[in-house]
């Protein structure tokens, strides 16, 4: 059963001003559910859910793989959807399975410099396995709204995302424009009164991968207090002082909440912040 499988295109080097060949990103979701307490794992048979599918209370795991690579022209390829699934299961899921029912056993804590050994174990498993495909991102999702990433480009460096929510109404206004300008231009969202959207942000951290000394607690506080009390139930362009003079979209939204949050976080830096306004209208910004 196929869960999902998303593909990106990136032109890798033009000659003559024709494209010699693209590059591929093949994006692939694997799911599994841990028992840390049963000596084995049930397998199950819906992959689209979890397998191993987890006996009663377990622990929901999502593992993002990606892959880049040429496509293979015998078969339409990065690399079989299939395959990748068999190999990460085979490889890499026993990881966190071991791990995880080796840390309950002793009743340790499962910190997230744990995992983000795993994370590095997996992918040492993984990397030579899709060859000539090359392995650029392993992410796992702890939960629907936090995953942490590790990525080829610098694999001593670990990225920690978590998504907030706020409410808050704006118009998108330009006072240079003449009513009708603006109306054209920013259509409905140019009513007068203005009008509201429930906004999800996403903030990632980029922390070495050798840093134990991180709290998730303290995060979510530090995005608290310096950005969702200041924004949440607020109208952006009556109560927050910086869109007084820069209009409230939310490509500037994000502009905002990375002044507001950059240098906030002792030891790690702030890599990314993505706003969405709707679910099918987001933006990111990585200052």
């Amino acid at each position: 059963m196929i869960q999902r499988a998303e593909v990106k295109f990136s032109a890798l080097c033009t000659k003559s001003n024709e494209w010699i060949f693209f590059m591929h990103r093949l994006a692939r979701q694997v799911r599994f559910s841990v028992n840390p307490f049963l000596p084995e794992q049930s397998l199950g048979a819906n992959s689209f859910a979890s397998k191993p599918s987890g006996e009663g209370l377990a622990i929901f795991f999502e593992l993002s793989i990606e892959l880049i690579s040429e496509v293979d022209r015998s078969t339409g390829f990065v690399v079989n959807v299939a395959e990748i699934d068999s190999k990460v299961r085979q490889c890499a899921v026993p990881v966190f399975i071991s791990k995880i029912q080796e840390n309950y056993s002793k009743a340790k804590h499962v910190s997230l410099y744990s995992i983000t050994e795993m994370l590095h174990l997996a992918w040492k498993r993984l990397e030579s396995k899709f060859l000539p495909a090359q392995l650029s991102k392993l992410s796992l999702k702890l939960n629907p709204f936090r995953k942490v990433t590790i990525c080829s480009e610098d694999i001593q460096m670990v990225y920690f995302s978590e998504k907030f929510e706020f409410a808050a109404t704006h118009k998108l206004w330009n006072k240079d424009f003449t009513d009708e300008q603006n109306k054209k231009i920013f259509g409905k969202c140019a009513n007068p009164t203005g009008h509201g959207h429930n906004y999800v942000i996403e903030v990632t951290l980029k922390k070495s991968v050798s840093d134990n000394d991180f709290s998730v607690g303290d995060f979510e506080q530090i995005v608290e207090t310096e950005l969702i009390n200041l924004i949440d139930h607020k109208n952006l362009n009556l109560d927050i002082e910086y869109f007084t003079e820069v209009i409230a979209t939310v490509e500037n939204i994000a502009i905002f909440a990375w002044k507001k949050l950059a240098g906030k976080f002792p030891e790690q830096l702030l890599h990314c912040v993505t706003v969405w306004e709707t679910d099918k209208t987001s933006c990111s910004y990585f200052g």
